[in-house]
């Protein structure tokens, strides 16, 4: 099977660096900074968004406004052939950010918030209570130290 990866050069990952630093910078700015055309920025993004390299911009919320409630990591371990009805069930609940398999001491990660430590309680209940469901490990998130966003 032919690898459908797009092959990245130096600029495009240091566009795409410079994306993830500030996804609203200018065009012509991102052309000064990596020192080439604002048309070749123009179609590198498009190629990379064609391509689906890129497949979106977003906000990254500060830690004060995130404050406002919990974020947790929750580690799933599922029984054997359950995985699909599981990632199905949890899919459904809006708390969870992100969810992804892993591999070592758990089948997934799940990323979530809440408003609350009640809150929290109950979504946890939630999960330990789909079908499928072995047991959870729960770390609350105190503090980021370090987001860079997602790497390339």
């Amino acid at each position: 099977m032919p690898d459908s990866r797009i092959p990245l050069d130096e600029i495009d990952r240091q566009l795409i660096a410079a994306l993830q630093i500030n996804a609203r910078e200018s065009v012509a700015m991102l052309a000064r900074q990596l020192g080439i055309a604002r048309t070749t920025v123009t179609s590198r993004l498009a190629r990379l968004e064609k391509a689906k390299v890129i497949t979106g911009y977003g906000v990254r919320l500060g830690q004060r406004v995130v404050d406002g409630g919990l974020q947790a990591y929750v580690g799933i371990t599922v029984q054997p052939r359950s995985g699909k009805d599981v990632v199905r069930r949890l899919s459904a609940m809006a708390q969870i950010q992100q969810l992804c398999a892993v591999s070592g001491e758990f089948d997934y990660v799940a990323w979530l918030r809440s408003d609350s430590p009640e809150q929290l309680d109950q979504l946890l209940d939630q999960i330990g209570s789909v079908e499928g469901v072995e047991k959870t490990t729960t770390s609350i998130i105190l503090s980021s130290k370090v987001d860079r966003g997602q790497p390339i």
